[in-house]
């Protein structure tokens, strides 16, 4: 995910774990639940909460819509321990009204003796969180081992079947393999195509009725790829195609997308653009 404010200049790639240590947001800072999209009933799992700026974010409970709640810790995560009863339930943040979905798996359906990786994306960003699908996961997300390009990635939310990381800071766009490992197993290792994505435009405050054109650089792929922007700071400007907007890019040698802004009334505008998931079902 990439950020661009105007009138205060672009800012850095997202990302969770950062070079050097850093201040822990406040728990009031909370935006983002990362929950698996399955878990498996009795079996542990791991969530992660995130602040506007992709930061981990302690002290947050979380409530279930089956009544219960939990606290992330210091790293910004939680484990906890599935549900019994089978079926879909979802979890929301105290400060949130949105609601994160999941579905509870019983044991005989997540089964697995292997660790295997069934679906991946096509393409993931440098600069924001990949999901992988399958079985023989560790529910703790710090029992797996994840490796880009040969490097260790951060595991923010796991289950038995599923698992949510970042990429290592310093990987390189383009087709990269990805290994898994945990409890001595290990996964036949995939492909991703990793995408760096640039925004570029002029970042000065905008005014109303001033149109403006955002384009954004897609580097790791000629490939066109679906790319969603969100309108932070819709008092100052409108996004036009609506909030968020998609488009696809153009693919080529100079791949790349726009989105149009209109000014509302003078000011910073805030933009946040994103990799959409292109999910890659592979073969047995």
């Amino acid at each position: 995910m990439v950020r661009w404010v105007g009138g205060l200049g672009a800012l850095g790639l997202a990302a969770i774990a950062g070079a050097g240590p850093q201040q822990a947001p406040p728990s009031t800072a909370a935006r983002i639940l990362l929950l698996p999209r399955q878990i498996v009933s009795g079996e542990t799992a791991t969530l992660a909460v995130l602040d506007v700026n992709g930061r981990l974010t302690p002290g947050v409970t979380v409530s279930f819509s089956n009544g219960d709640t939990i606290v992330t810790n210091a790293t910004g995560r939680a484990r906890f321990v599935a549900p019994l009863n089978a079926g879909v339930i979802y979890a929301t943040l105290a400060t949130r009204p949105t609601r994160v979905y999941t579905t509870i798996l019983s044991p005989a359906e997540a089964s697995s003796t292997a660790l295997r990786i069934d679906s991946v994306p096509r393409f993931a960003s440098l600069a924001d969180r990949f999901e992988l699908a399958g079985s023989g996961f560790c529910g703790e997300a710090d029992a797996n081992n994840v490796r880009v390009g040969g490097k260790p990635a951060l595991v923010l939310a796991a289950s038995p079947t599923a698992l949510i990381a970042l990429p290592p800071d310093d990987a390189e766009p383009g087709p990269v393999t990805v290994e898994v490992s945990c409890a001595a197993r290990s996964a036949r290792p995939v492909s991703i195509t990793f995408l760096a994505l640039a925004l570029q435009g002029d970042s000065s405050p905008l005014s109303p009725g001033e149109h403006r054109t955002l384009t954004v650089r897609v580097t790791g792929t000629n490939a066109r790829v679906p790319l969603e922007a969100r309108n932070l700071a819709p008092q100052v400007a409108e996004l036009t195609g609506g909030n968020p907007a998609k488009a696809y890019s153009s693919g080529g040698t100079e791949n790349s997308a726009q989105f149009d802004l209109a000014g509302r009334m003078r000011g910073n505008f805030l933009i946040s653009v994103r990799l959409l998931p292109t999910p890659l079902r592979l073969q047995p």
